[in-house]
Parts: C-alpha cells; sequence; structure tokens
C-alpha cells in the first residue's frame, strides 16, 4: 500500500540547486506523473498566457469553496459592507503569496514541502506535515458540508446522506486524473465561470448600495476591536489565503515544460505570476459578491443573524424573486465540487513531499474524505442545519491558525540568497512578505487572546 519513494535524480539537472543551498542536490518531481506534461512553446505573449493559464485556476478554487460561503455570508448579514475591506486585503495578501509559491517550485524544482523537508529536521517536518494535514482536512470538511446543503436544497436529499455521496466524487476525480492535467485545468475554470456567472445574476437581482460597497472596501479600526468582527475577519483571511494552497502552487506549476534556461525560469515565473494573479481575481469577485449580496439582500432588511447557507437559500425567493435560489445552490454545488480537486492534490504533494513516501491518489482521497465525513456526519444528524455554520466558520478560523506554518517558511526560502540564486527576493519584496506573514501571525495571536479573555469573562 505504501512505497517508500527511492532517490532519483530530477530529470532537469539544471533545476536542482547547489549542496550549499539544499541538503539535497536533486529532488525526484513533484506530482510525477504530471511532471512537465504541458508544453509553452510558441511565439507570441498571448500563447505564453494561454499555455502558463491552469495552475492559478486549480489554486483559485480554493479561495471560493463553501467554506468562503459561510464567512462571507456570516459576515455580510451582520455586519453589512463593512468586512469588504478583509476580504479585499485577504486576496492581496493571497496573491503576494501564491506568487512566491509559484516561484519556489519553478526556481528550485521543489514544491514548499520537498523545500522544508530538505531544510528542516525530522521532528520539525513531521510537526509541519501533521498542521498541513490539519488544516486540509478543515478545507475538505467546508467542502463535504457545502456539497452536502447543495444536494439537500436542490434535490431534497438529507445532509448525512449527502454527506456520505459527496465521498464518491473521489471516483471523478480519479477518472480525470488519467485524462491529464489540462483535462482538470478545463472543468475547473468551467466550474469557476459557473459560479462567476451566477453570482453575477445575484448582484444583479440584490441591487447593492454601491456607494456603501465602496465605503466597505476602506479598512475600519472596530474590525480588530470588536470581537465578533475579528472572529468573522479572521474566518474570511483562513478561507481566503489557504495555508495547503501554497503547497499545492508550488507544484503544478512545474507540469509546464518551461526552458531550463535562467530565461526560460524568469518567463515562467512571469507568466505563472500572471495567471494566479487573474485567477484569483475572480476569487476576489466571487467573495465579495456573496458578500455584497448578503448585506443588500439580509442586513439591509432586518435580517442580520442569516449564518446558514440554508437560510440564505430560503429567504432569497421572497426578497429577490423566483430562480434567486436556485441559481444560488447551483453555484454552491459547483463550488464544492470544484474545490475537491484542490484538496485531492494538495494532500498528495504534502504527504510525498514532508514524508517522502507515495500512496495511491485514490486511497489517499479516501483517508482525507473519512477523516472530513466523520465529524460532518455527527454534526448534520445531532445538529442538524442549525450547527453547519458554526462548522464551515470554525474550519476556516482552523485554517488561518495554521496558515503561518506554511507563510512563514515560504518567504524564508524565497529570501535566501543560497537556495534561490538569482530568483531570490528583492528587499523591497522580502519585507512586504515578512510584513504580511507578520499580520496573519498577529491577527490569530489577538483572535485567541479575544476568544480565551471572552471564556473567562
Amino acid at each position: 500500500m505504501f512505497a517508500r519513494r527511492t532517490k532519483q535524480a530530477d530529470p532537469l539537472d539544471s533545476l536542482s540547486q547547489p549542496d550549499t543551498g539544499w541538503r539535497r542536490a536533486r529532488v525526484a518531481p513533484s506530482l510525477a506523473e504530471v511532471y512537465r506534461s504541458v508544453p509553452v512553446g510558441g511565439a507570441g505573449k498571448w500563447r505564453k498566457i494561454l499555455a502558463f493559464a491552469g495552475p492559478g485556476y486549480l489554486v483559485a478554487v480554493g479561495y471560493m469553496d463553501p467554506g468562503n460561503w459561510a464567512t462571507d455570508l456570516a459576515g455580510g448579514s451582520r455586519f453589512g459592507y463593512t468586512l469588504l475591506s478583509v476580504i479585499l486585503i485577504s486576496n492581496l495578501m493571497a496573491v503576494l503569496l501564491q506568487g512566491l509559491a509559484s516561484k519556489l517550485g519553478i526556481a528550485t524544482g521543489r514544491d514548499l514541502a520537498q523545500a522544508c523537508r530538505d531544510h528542516y529536521s525530522t521532528p520539525v517536518v513531521w510537526a509541519l506535515w501533521i498542521l498541513c494535514e490539519i488544516a486540509i482536512a478543515a478545507c475538505d470538511l467546508a467542502e463535504v458540508i457545502g456539497s452536502a446543503i447543495a444536494l439537500n436544497l436542490l434535490f431534497g436529499i438529507s445532509l448525512p446522506v449527502g454527506v456520505v455521496i459527496t465521498a464518491l466524487d473521489v471516483l471523478l476525480l480519479l477518472y480525470l486524473q488519467n485524462k491529464g492535467v489540462r483535462i482538470l485545468e478545463a472543468l475547473v475554470i468551467t466550474l469557476v465561470a459557473t459560479v462567476g456567472i451566477c453570482f453575477g445574476f445575484e448582484l444583479f437581482l440584490s441591487r447593492p448600495d454601491m456607494a456603501g460597497v465602496m465605503a466597505g472596501f476602506i479598512p475600519t479600526a472596530d474590525i480588530i476591536s470588536n470581537r465578533e468582527k475579528l472572529y468573522i475577519a479572521i474566518g474570511i483571511l483562513g478561507a481566503t489565503v489557504m495555508p495547503h494552497n501554497l503547497y499545492l502552487h508550488s507544484s503544478i506549476v512545474q507540469t509546464r515544460r518551461y526552458e531550463a534556461t535562467s530565461e526560460g525560469k524568469r518567463e515562467a515565473v512571469r507568466y505563472a505570476f500572471v495567471d494566479s494573479t487573474i485567477a484569483l481575481s475572480f476569487a476576489l469577485f466571487i467573495n465579495a459578491a456573496i458578500l455584497i449580496v448578503a448585506a443588500a439582500t439580509f442586513h439591509s432588511t432586518g435580517n442580520q443573524e442569516v449564518a446558514e447557507i440554508q437560510d440564505a437559500y430560503k429567504l432569497l425567493t421572497p426578497l429577490l424573486g423566483a430562480g434567486a435560489s436556485t441559481v444560488f445552490a447551483l453555484a454552491l454545488l459547483a463550488s464544492g465540487q470544484n474545490s475537491t480537486i484542490t484538496g485531492t492534490l494538495a494532500g498528495q504533494i504534502v504527504m510525498e513531499g514532508f514524508l517522502n513516501i507515495r500512496i495511491r491518489p485514490w486511497l489517499r482521497r479516501l483517508i482525507t474524505r473519512l477523516i472530513a465525513i466523520i465529524p460532518a456526519v455527527i454534526v448534520s444528524i445531532l445538529a442538524g442545519e442549525s450547527g453547519t455554520a458554526k462548522l464551515l466558520i470554525l474550519s476556516q478560523v482552523i485554517l488561518s491558525l495554521q496558515l503561518s506554518f506554511a507563510v512563514f517558511p515560504l518567504v524564508m526560502f524565497t529570501s535566501d540568497k543560497l537556495k534561490m540564486g538569482e530568483f531570490v527576493n528583492p528587499v523591497w519584496l522580502k519585507v512586504m512578505a515578512y510584513v504580511v506573514a507578520m499580520v496573519i501571525a498577529s491577527l490569530n495571536v489577538w483572535l485567541l487572546f479575544q476568544t480565551v479573555r471572552g471564556w473567562l469573562a
């Protein structure tokens, strides 16, 4: 069942770094079954952009999964447009961090998990792996709950049964994996477009206050001082900047067959950044749209406690008209199913990268699904619909709490001249990246302090 991966030379020796930078001069390819499988040759900037387009969308789906829906709905219905600034800032952080992740993969031939295994001691590596697995399980939990809710809303399937049905999506994913990475990317882009179109329709129906929307993108101090706002804000941050997506992005950019020269890698870094920035712009639109619809539809009408996705579904039709609820549920189903790809690939990458062992993708997916399904089934049976929103928001806060353990190694590696060579972060980028890392860590410490103080009060 498990097989220890034997050491093998990287097929592209020139991508490996010297022993002075890494403990190992060579690494086995990340996601070996699709490694350097997509050609990027051909003249013309637009052809290059299209050739490199895809990995950013695989990453971006994790930024619009059902966990985001829960935090955005809670933030919009309870606080109006105020937390739009958190979505914007979180997205800008995501653009920066995902850009660093793609650069690490292209410049060194390592994904972030492999880089950690090369740099840290064995106990630290195991600790980082466990923390990352917790983050993936939290993300998968949100996907399971979200997909089950969508099935319940569209077809009347009970939540416990819907949770079990979502485990079967592993069969579809295995089929698509055998067809190649471009097929996966095409499916992802199609589903992202579906969600975007659905929420464009919802925005049109909700007719938000544009002055309020614009004001919402300006940060306010009470987001930090108000414990309830901060809790939702940290959830939005955790739902937007996901730790396992950093591991994922550093790996899947290596599916492109770029030139092994310095110029070829520099071009790959540039186009990978364009790809992820465009994809994350779609994620920004969708997350902002969810919060705006919640603020315009629920907060403005006095329904300020709409955190449950099911409640939002039920209220949309009387408030916005027929069709709004169905479109909402369809977008939720597309979002939930789309996000399973992210969790599957990330799980494979972190297990292989941290532990240097390989496990069959279907078995890895099944294990992850079971970890998510067990608490989801328990909550859906005991708490029913009323407990799903709390579980979704909690899963996103857990993601945020794990984030620093991926961000700090990423920033440190990409700022190390010895490891990155000519691709090392310039001083201005290094400063910006460490500021982002410190902001994330500080917000999490403040959240824990506020939460503990609330329990003791």
